[in-house]
């Protein structure tokens, strides 16, 4: 796993990208996009290519979904990925970590290099890049341009639990952090309302004027995804994935994402169970999360112990190959307060592997990342998603299931990871507009 290697960075870089993100090895799907991002600058002139994020003792600790770490793809050549050590004792627990993120950062944004710093997640990731930059700006020749992302969870998680409990000042400072960069970019249109409308109730409250800056500030940035890891997959490669973990092609439903209730796996394992689907095809439920423990005792409890697979390893270099061999890719998504899909990354992926068809729900900005494309049904509806999961599985004819394939793999084309880059910078290198 490459950690940090500037073995192919220049001595006097002439233009740097800096990501501030939970990178590797954490399951998120952000992680893999700040990857797809740093791989394309690599061939868009960037000869200083750097991911900052948090050591692996602290992403332990805060007890985040990770990934095998023996098995986390390497960075290509050129990517340098740093962990910043915490600064100062244990008398300051969190923030030791983020003086330390921060503190690099003013490092790398003081040199003169000309740099583009762009953060995903706006706590605490656009925070440290606006305190770096600040402080790099004092003390030396910085030449920075931000570009903050907010995804889903800095809202519902962070800005509209603060506008629901009347904590006003963490509010108004998240949006101030986000508005201080000089480009905003949110990863869906669903994100962007979601953004502009808790601004608005912010301002009813306390006279802020948060909600029109955003409107006009922030622009569209999908997250890009690596299609070529997807397209180039190969019938030898898929039946050697599959035969490693003992599947056979088409003999299995697949949901792979963070097992966590958000992800509506209790509502899948309830559909299965009794369907018609269940004595045909096993359910493979894929990956990391807070819930693993009572899946089990849920599948137990159903009598499917024989019937549905658990795996709580899957990589980065097996998950298309498990995508393209399922019969159906199935994720039950649901709107929680603490959490809502803001886009859906994984189901873009799927789209781009192939094999079944995509059974989801319409909630957040997952019609943007499908389009119309996938089978869409209610969430929190075990029995109209067996409903459709046993039509899929064993109704489809060839011929419906490659339609479907060839439609979802088009629709999913334009999220690539080139094309979103280039979108992406072509804003993110023009003159800053700040609306007062």
């Amino acid at each position: 796993m490459n950690i940090a290697d500037d073995r192919l960075v220049p001595s006097v870089p002439t233009r740097r990208l800096v990501i501030v993100v939970r990178a590797d090895p954490v399951i998120c799907g952000h992680s893999g996009e700040a990857r797809c991002l740093a791989e394309v600058a690599l061939t868009r002139g960037f000869d200083d290519v750097r991911i900052v994020t948090w050591p692996l003792d602290a992403l332990e600790a805060a007890g985040l979904p990770l990934k095998p770490l023996d098995r986390v793809l390497p960075y290509s050549p050129g990517i340098t990925v740093e962990r910043p050590g915490p600064v100062g004792d244990y008398r300051v627990p969190d923030g030791r970590y983020l003086s330390g993120l921060i503190g690099r950062l003013v490092e790398l944004f003081s040199d003169g290099v000309p740099t583009v710093a762009m953060s995903l997640y706006l706590s605490p990731h656009a925070i440290a890049v606006q305190e770096a930059v600040q402080v790099a700006r004092r003390i030396g020749p910085a030449r920075v341009v931000t570009v903050a992302e907010a995804v889903g969870s800095d809202i519902t998680n962070v800005v509209r639990e603060c506008v629901d409990t009347g904590r006003f000042g963490a509010a108004a400072h998240i949006l101030s952090i986000y508005l201080a960069a000089d480009h905003c970019v949110a990863v869906s249109e669903y994100t962007r309302d979601l953004i502009v409308a808790s601004a608005a109730t912010l301002d009813s409250m306390h006279g802020t004027t948060f909600a029109q800056r955003c409107r006009e500030r922030i622009a569209i940035s999908y997250p890009a995804v690596d299609s070529w890891s997807y397209l180039s997959l190969t019938e030898d490669r898929i039946a050697e994935t599959l035969a490693r973990r003992g599947l056979s092609r088409d003999g299995y439903v697949l949901f792979l994402s963070r097992i966590a209730s958000a992800k509506g796996v209790d509502d899948l394992i309830d559909a299965y169970a009794g369907s018609r689907s269940a004595e045909r095809v096993q359910l493979v439920l894929a990956g990391r999360g807070p819930q693993e423990d009572e899946v089990m005792a849920r599948v137990a409890a159903a009598g499917l112990g024989e019937r549905v697979r658990v795996l709580t390893d899957v990589d980065d270099a097996e998950k298309p190959a498990l995508m393209a061999g399922s019969a159906a890719f199935v994720l039950p998504t649901r709107e929680q307060p603490e959490f809502v899909e803001t886009f859906g990354i994984a189901l873009v992926e799927k789209a781009l592997a192939g094999g079944g068809p995509i059974i989801t729900c319409a909630i957040g900005g997952v019609p943007e990342a499908v389009g119309d494309t996938a089978l869409l049904v209610p969430q929190r509806d075990p029995a109209t998603l067996r409903a459709v999961l046993d039509e899929v599985v064993c109704d489809w004819t060839l011929e419906q299931r490659a339609a479907a394939e060839r439609r979802a793999r088009a629709y999913a084309l334009q999220f690539d990871r080139v094309a979103v880059f280039d979108r992406l910078f072509a804003l993110a290198e023009s003159p800053a507009v700040h609306v007062a």
